[in-house]
This record gives C-alpha cells, structure tokens and sequence, in this order.
C-alpha cells in the first residue's frame, strides 16, 4: 500500500519590509505596501531590523520603507544606522515621514536613503517609487552586462568619419549606420571600438536602424557638455548586439542651434578618446557647427545620386565651402543608386556628372532594393539581414579597405 504525500504550498517570498515603532501609526502605508506587493511583505521593529539585516534571509529583501514621525528624531543614531545598514546589503531604503524636521531628514537622506515620500502619503506615491527604484536596479543591471566602456585617459586619436546627403534619400543614414557595423565587426579576433554618433537633433533615426532606445539623458548631455564628463557620455550611449557603441538622437525633436559648435567639439573628443573609429551621421542642413566636424573630421563622406538635384545641390556646397575657405579636400563623394557594371549608358552619365562638377566620385553605391528598407524595419545592419545584398558588400569593401589604411598609419606613426 502506497501513502501520497500532501505537499504544502511554499510561502510567498517577502520581497520588502516596512520598518517602523509601530506600524499600526501608518495606516495607509499598510494599505499601499498591501496594494503594491500583496502578502510578499513584512513589518519589523528598529532593533528588529537590525538583528534581521544580518540573516541569511535579508538578502531577499528588494527595499525596506522606513516609516517614522517627529516622536522617532530622538532615535536619529539607529535610524541611521539602519540605513546604513540596509545599504550594505544592497536593499534599497525609501523613507516614509510624518512632521518630521528638514534637519532630520537631510540627515537620513543623507546617509544613504534611496527615495522620500511624505506621510500621509500622496495617491499612487508609494507605487511611484518603488517603480523608480526597479527602474534604476535595471539600468544598473543593463549596464553592468553591456561591454565594458573603454576609458581613455590620453588625447583624443581616434579616426573621426562624418556623412552627410547632399539631397534626401540619399542613403546617408544608411552608410553611416552600416559602415560603423562593418567596421566594428572588421576583424574577429581583435575588433577596433566603434562609436556612432547621430547628430540628426531632429529627424535622426540611427536608433530606428538599430532597435535602440532613445535615452533621456542624450538630452541633459547635450544640454550641458560642460560638464560632461566619462561617466555622463558613457550613460549617453546605448550599444547594438554588445559590439557598436551609439550616441542617438534625443527622444524629441529638439532646435539645431540648441547645440554650439563647443558643444560639439567636446563630444567628438571625448568619443575620439575612447573609440578608435567614431562615424558622424550629420543632419541634411549645414549648420554652424558643421565646420566644426568638417575641421575635425579625416574624411567627410557625401552622398548623392545621378540627378539635377544633387548636381545642383553640391555646386552649392562647393561655393558654401570655399567662401569659408574651408578643406574641400576631405570630401568623399559617394553615388547612391550607382548604375551597374554593364550598364554602359549609366556609366557615361556618372562620368559627365564628375566633370560637370569637377568632382571626383570615389564611392560608387549599388542599389540595395527592398532589402535597405527591410533592414532599417528590423531593425538590423545589412550585414545581419542582407550579408550576401551587393550595397552591403560594398559598404564592407569600404570598411575594410579604410581600416587598412587606419592600421598602416598607426604602424607609421
């Protein structure tokens, strides 16, 4: 005869705590901690919470709320030290006060207390901080599994390559975004660092060609690059696949002249610092920091393709440039939609163009077809939608060749 054991349900984990002299003061903290996390929670007293800190069964705990009123000031040492303990074991603290004074509270914040939230609480209050304390675990956790941020402590020496179209559709954001793939994925066994910069402040879609988010803080470094240091511009970034580091457009469309030509060149130095390629997609409009990246730039790639716009659109640009006696010489002039190889009468016309121009038309692009708009859908660089697309082997022809160049002027140097 056989006897089934009867297995009793497990406990819900307690994920948080509330921590107080007597919870049954705080009766709507009982009601929120309830709506928030349901029976995942506790209540200890002060010098229960410190005997608890150091079991085994504390590293559970997700936050604690610290619930006190003007009665606990007098307590202020084991308050902080609950704090502080709470702190060295990762759990997080949001402080929960009632007729408290601002001294007290400047205290408590200040030894470590990761939020605030006044008491009688506000509507929803509770729910809000502790979704921003998850947010910020999971920012720190994202970051903490992206490659490691290559810190530089010299000068600024890394290949600096902008493009821009000198008409729409053109295929710049394209080129940009697949030449700085190909060229972080150039060598398997010792990659260069890559880092691409989206300058388009208004319409820049790099992170739609990448399935990348847009972060709130590409925003704050903009507005702010003076003191933007390592640690700001790192956050600014975002990387695809843990190989090509991004700096995107900001979430919204923000004024071109919001940003100086300073502005600019603080963030090409600290992305040359740390990058040994940084790729700029500039916007379609010269601007008046677009000499800065000219100046600062070893090759300004333009795109253009076999017709009267952009014909008559980079006469214009020639006159702009040299009226400001600016480099035309680092102007790279790359045909989007090029003609094909057998396509003799094509050819013919791309050759007149050049010397209408008085122009040199070094980058030929095939057209990639439907595949460059179902790569950008996706999400995906060509070479991981498209590997075998004749556009995606050009773009890596160009890559390649480029960083032999760059390798054979470092062993120069």
């Amino acid at each position: 005869m056989t006897s089934t054991a009867i297995t009793q349900p497990e406990p819900s984990p307690i994920v948080a705590c509330t921590i107080s002299r007597d919870v049954q003061n705080f009766d709507l903290l009982i009601e929120d901690m309830e709506a928030a996390l349901g029976e995942n929670w506790g209540d200890l007293g002060f010098p229960e919470a410190l005997a608890f800190f150091n079991q085994p069964e504390a590293e559970a705990l997700e936050f604690v709320a610290l619930a006190i009123d003007e009665t606990d000031e007098q307590d202020i040492a084991m308050l902080g030290e609950v704090i502080t303990l709470a702190n060295a074991r990762g759990i997080k603290v949001i402080l929960i006060a009632e007729d408290v004074s601002p001294s007290v509270l400047h205290q408590l914040l200040r030894k470590g207390a990761d939020e605030f939230v006044p008491y009688p609480l506000p509507e929803n209050e509770l729910q809000a901080a502790i979704d921003r304390l998850r947010k910020r675990a999971e920012e720190a956790q994202r970051a903490a599994t992206e490659p490691t941020f290559q810190g530089g402590g010299g000068e600024a020496d890394g290949v600096l390559l902008a493009v821009q179209a000198i008409a729409g559709g053109t295929g710049a954001t394209t080129l940009a975004v697949n030449l700085a793939w190909e060229l972080a994925t150039v060598e398997k066994t010792d990659p260069p660092r890559v880092c691409l910069l989206d300058f388009g402040l208004q319409t820049g879609s790099a992170a739609t060609y990448l399935d990348l988010p847009r972060r709130e803080v590409v925003y704050e470094m903009w507005a702010d690059t003076e003191s933007m240091d390592d640690d700001i511009f790192r956050q600014a970034l975002v990387s695809h696949d843990e190989t090509l580091w991004v700096l995107t457009a900001p979430t919204d469309i923000l004024p071109l002249d919001m940003v100086t030509p300073e502005d600019v060149s603080r963030v090409l130095e600290q992305a040359r610092k740390h990058f040994d390629y940084v790729i700029v997609d500039m916007p379609g409009t010269l601007v008046q920091w677009t000499e800065t990246v000219l100046n600062a730039c070893q090759i300004y790639f333009v795109t253009l393709e076999l017709d009267m716009r952009s014909a008559q659109n980079a006469l214009r640009l020639k006159r702009a440039l040299k009226a400001e006696e600016l480099p035309l010489e680092k102007l790279r002039f790359c045909l989007n939609r090029a003609p094909k190889f057998t396509d003799l009468s094509g050819r013919g016309r791309v050759k007149r163009l050049a010397e209408s121009l008085e122009i040199s038309i070094e980058v030929q692009l095939p057209d990639g077809g439907r595949a460059v708009t179902q790569a950008g859908d996706h999400g995906l660089p060509m070479a991981s939608s498209a590997a075998k697309n004749p556009l995606r082997r050009e773009i890596a022809k160009l890559a390649s060749s480029l960083h032999e160049i760059g390798k054979s002027d470092a062993e120069a140097a």
